[in-house]
């Protein structure tokens, strides 16, 4: 008979304990979550999301909305969308129990602006993703503009690189090869602020400092590209100092192992 007790306590203590956490599960479905705290992090100054910016794209969505519960608050929907953003490299989105609910952000960096022949205009990132410009951010980055084809699309330069077809008709590779050497370089993101394809296919660079034509040239490669800034960096270290500024009107890494410059008014 004790026994028998001792079975039937413990199913009612288990009936208890489901009836107390059906009816948490109840109140906790039914109160109204607060805003998200949001963190955003950018690994420069040029931030393309602020917290504002993304609270109100949510609620365009119906994602956010007021008199929201718990229960309509879709976690999952909502790092699905913010993941879709372009500006977005990583997004983790989560809640507490109570009102309490995060999103973490990582954006993507810029490191060059593209204008096109068709006067589009559009970003590449430091890990060669396509990002649409922007209405109400700006980003200080190196600027490309001239013979340049390639159409805003979110092909990636991985993409490019692996595609024999795309490499042979796009420049968004050798781009970025350009932008992501400079934009590790200390000296380089002084020295250059504009870069132009030439329609022969030359690069040329346009220093921030002086007046001269920096022909570059071709950039198939990331061995071609560091070996020709290394060329450049030596000239402006070791033969500038001595020779002035102004006492070149081009200088040119174009061909291997060389580095050819011609005197105003040659």
């Amino acid at each position: 008979m004790r026994k028998w007790l001792k079975i039937a306590l413990v199913i009612c203590t288990l009936i208890g304990v489901v009836v107390v956490f059906v009816k948490a599960s109840e109140q906790e479905a039914k109160k109204q979550p607060n805003l998200p705290q949001i963190s955003i992090h950018v690994d420069s100054e040029n931030a393309f999301l602020t917290e504002q910016e993304l609270v109100t794209r949510l609620k365009m969505d119906r994602l956010i909305f007021d008199g929201q519960t718990n229960e309509q608050l879709k976690i999952d929907l909502i790092e699905a969308k913010i993941s879709n953003m372009e500006e977005v490299k990583t997004v983790r989105v989560f809640r507490d129990i109570g009102k309490k609910w995060y999103i973490k952000i990582e954006l993507r960096k810029p490191i060059a602006r593209i204008f096109n022949i068709y006067g589009d205009s559009y970003y590449l990132d430091e890990d060669g993703f396509t990002m649409n410009r922007s209405d109400l951010h700006t980003a200080r980055t190196l600027v490309f503009s001239g013979n340049i084809k390639d159409d805003y699309s979110r092909q990636s330069v991985a993409d490019i690189i692996n595609n024999d077809s795309l490499k042979s008709i796009q420049k968004l590779d050798d781009i970025y090869r350009i932008s992501n050497y400079v934009c590790k370089d200390p000296l380089l993101q002084k020295l250059i602020g504009q870069v132009y394809l030439e329609k022969d296919g030359d690069f040329v660079l346009v220093p921030l400092i002086g007046d001269q034509k920096i022909v570059f040239g071709t950039a198939y490669s990331v061995e071609e590209v560091k070996e020709k800034f290394e060329r450049l960096k030596i000239f402006y270290k070791e033969a500038i100092p001595y020779e002035g500024w102004a006492k070149y009107n081009e200088i040119s890494v174009k061909y291997d192992g060389q580095i050819v410059c011609r005197k105003r008014g040659e």
